[in-house]
């Protein structure tokens, strides 16, 4: 899956110009994308695919600008690489994983969902850090059917051997054949933190999927997919981490 952006915007991200300088730029022919000359309104370029060029030098986005939502699937682990041999999230990358690239905080290796990878490391940190309490939201399939008394231990805090979780929203979504669905969104990224609070009011935890970090959603990316991020998802991020 592929994000396009408007040229002038890409340009000016690349640092070739202020985004009205870039628009007389393209104006003038000296912008070509693919060897041909775009409109002189502009238009959307694909900054993966579509090669763009000033006055013939090849325009290249900065460091740091890169960012991807993935879809990981259950048996993909969030490393770079894994003596034991198996998957990675980046393998998942495609062409991408030749870049030094980040995880924004962490997945389990059991669990699937959306992660966000970058090779802006101290924005990843900061939204990974729990200060900045930058929300993650999951659907979580538990064993039997938790009371209202347990939805309000999760929700107000539940002892952990590495201390009381912050409170949290945890909302039932259906239950059925013994098993049940909830929503449960976190402002903490503890190693295995939704499954040790499930199991904490005796509800194991059977299958947890994240569907949002902050303001970015997972929707309908595939399992194993990956898409850029919009320049807006973005900026979106840097509001969150600046709380």
């Amino acid at each position: 899956m592929h994000s396009t952006e408007r040229l002038n915007r890409y340009l000016a991200r690349s640092g070739v110009a202020s985004r009205r300088a870039a628009d007389a730029l393209i104006a003038s022919g000296a912008v070509l994308v693919n060897g041909r000359r775009p409109p002189p309104a502009g238009m959307l370029v694909d900054p993966d695919r579509d090669r763009v060029t000033v006055d013939g030098r090849p325009v290249q986005a900065h460091p740091g600008t890169a960012w991807f939502a993935v879809h990981k699937p259950e048996g993909v682990i969030v490393t770079a690489s894994d003596p034991q041999g198996r998957p990675t999230l980046f393998d998942l990358l495609g062409e991408h994983s030749d870049r030094r690239l980040f995880a924004v905080g962490r997945l389990d290796y059991d669990s699937s969902g959306l992660i966000l990878v970058t090779d802006d490391g101290r924005l990843a940190n900061r939204l990974a850090h729990p200060r900045h309490k930058v929300p993650k939201e999951y659907l979580a399939v538990v064993r039997g059917t938790p009371a209202e008394a347990d939805l309000r231990r999760l929700r107000e805090g539940v002892e952990l051997e590495d201390g009381p979780t912050g409170p949290a929203e945890v909302e039932l979504v259906g239950s059925a054949a013994g098993v049940s669905e909830l929503r449960i969104v976190i402002t903490e990224g503890r190693n295995r933190q939704v499954r040790r609070m499930f199991d904490a009011v005796d509800h194991e935890v059977r299958h947890l999927s994240r569907v949002a970090f902050g303001p970015v959603r997972l929707g309908r990316l595939k399992t194993g997919g990956h898409r850029r991020l919009r320049p807006a998802e973005v900026e979106a991020l840097r509001r969150a981490a600046s709380g």
